[in-house]
């Protein structure tokens, strides 16, 4: 199961970024084909996510909503409701199919994956959150043993869509992409 985590209150964006156009197409809709050409797919919303609801059901796309309390309240709800899955957040404009079932191969369904990137894959405009010299990407695998960081080669993974900034330098790069 792949769930994308589109639930959260966008704040730093000031509206709700999952819905928010990146090479013409909204940010979740990109996530979601990319996922769901992998295997079973829904997104992940709450209370703080209506306009992404309304998306969800105007597309088609499969939700379950979340209680909205946080992040981790939030995943360890999807965790007993679904049991072990792949999680993708919907700020990853980038992701790719193959991204998702690199993680997915590497998942035993018990112990967590962290998705990252080396530091030295990470392109220079970009500055992601950064742990123990990686860069945190937001694609990774919940399982309840543990946890261990899975190195991911996609550096786009690095792009998390969180600010206008971040949006305006993510539709340059849809730009620069759908040009060749």
């Amino acid at each position: 199961m792949i769930i994308i985590l589109a639930g959260g209150r966008s704040t730093r964006m000031g509206k709700e970024k999952h819905i928010l156009e990146v090479g013409e197409k909204p940010m979740l809709l990109r996530i979601y084909e990319e996922a769901s050409a992998v295997g079973e797919t829904i997104v992940a919303i709450s209370r703080n996510t209506s306009k992404t609801r309304e998306l969800c059901l105007r597309e088609g796309v499969p939700f379950v909503e979340t209680p909205g309390k946080g992040y981790v309240e939030d995943v360890q709800w999807l965790l007993e409701e679904f049991g072990p899955f792949v999680s993708v957040s919907a700020d990853l404009p980038f992701v790719k199919a193959s991204d998702i079932t690199s993680i997915a191969k590497a998942f035993d369904g018990r112990v967590s994956l962290t998705g990252v990137l080396p530091l030295e894959k990470v392109p220079g405009d970009l500055r992601p959150p950064t742990y123990r010299g990686y860069a945190i990407a937001g694609l990774n695998a919940v399982g309840s043993e543990g946890e261990k960081f899975f190195e991911l080669s996609n550096p786009l993974l690095a792009l998390n869509v969180n600010t206008p900034e971040e949006l305006e330098l993510a539709e340059r790069i849809a730009r620069l992409l759908r040009g060749k």
